[in-house]
């Protein structure tokens, strides 16, 4: 599965693009260490498929590489952090 990440000076987003459809993880930066995590969008065409827990996972990944935090606004991530106690070290509280 191929994620991308698009980055801007105030955020970005992590995108899988499968038969011109895009499933999404948009993220703000509040800092040069700090994103918000805003909102997750898998289409109903592409859902069923680990899609999203594969883009919230790999901003945990990319957190801990760049040695960042994340504040989870969205509620979809919110959900994948209560699945997953060991991600709680890129969490800001």
């Amino acid at each position: 599965m191929d994620i991308v990440r698009e980055d801007t000076p105030s955020g970005g987003r992590y995108v899988i693009a499968i038969d011109d459809t895009e499933a999404e993880l948009t993220f703000s930066r509040a800092s040069p260490r700090l994103i918000i995590i805003d909102h997750t969008v898998v289409p109903d065409a592409l859902r069923g498929r680990g899609l999203g827990q594969a883009l919230a996972l790999r901003a945990v990944e990319d957190a801990r590489e760049g040695g960042w935090k994340i504040i989870p606004l969205c509620t979809f991530f919110k959900a994948q952090l209560e699945r997953h106690s060991e991600w709680a070290d890129v969490i800001s509280t």
